[in-house]
């Protein structure tokens, strides 16, 4: 996915993150780490699309600020938390709903795209507003696992 600036409003509280040569980073997409790197939503694979959401809300920074091309290795910027307009399909949402990465089982997550979900586990961030009528874009205030402690009571188990 191209370029989107998905902030919105709301203080981003932002860190620097290393980023691997090989990875390529958009801005606006979601982010996690993987050891001591960034990585976007979609480097993770798993059985099912519960376990990738979890797998990736156990590690998640925030959203990319800044791009990192492929064979670039500069730090990034990253939003821990604030509000962001993110994909979604077509929806209807109430204020407060939770929402985690969409994708597909056995494939991969969607960079830049949300979906509702019933876990806090999966929960990357909850909607700011309520949707009556179906949307493509929903607001959502982010909070980052790693930095902010996210929205998870405890430790996801898989």
């Amino acid at each position: 996915m191209a370029d989107v600036m998905r902030w919105k409003y709301g203080d981003t509280n932002p860190i620097v993150h290393n980023v691997d040569s090989a990875q390529v980073i958009e801005i606006g997409d979601p982010v996690y780490q993987a050891t001591d790197d960034a990585r976007p939503a979609s480097e993770i694979s798993a059985d099912s699309l519960l376990n990738m959401q979890e797998a990736f809300v156990d590690n998640f920074l925030g959203v990319a600020m800044q791009r990192s091309k492929a064979g670039e290795t500069a730090v990034i910027r990253v939003a821990t938390t604030g509000t962001f307009e993110f994909a979604c399909a077509a929806a209807t949402f109430t204020e407060g709903d939770k929402v985690g990465m969409a994708g597909t089982a056995d494939v991969a997550l969607t960079d830049q795209t949300v979906i509702a979900v019933a876990t806090t586990y999966a929960t990357i961030g909850k909607v700011k507003k309520a949707y009556a009528s179906n949307t493509t874009a929903v607001l959502v205030q982010i909070n980052s696992t790693i930095f902010t402690g996210g929205f998870a009571d405890a430790t996801a188990s898989s």
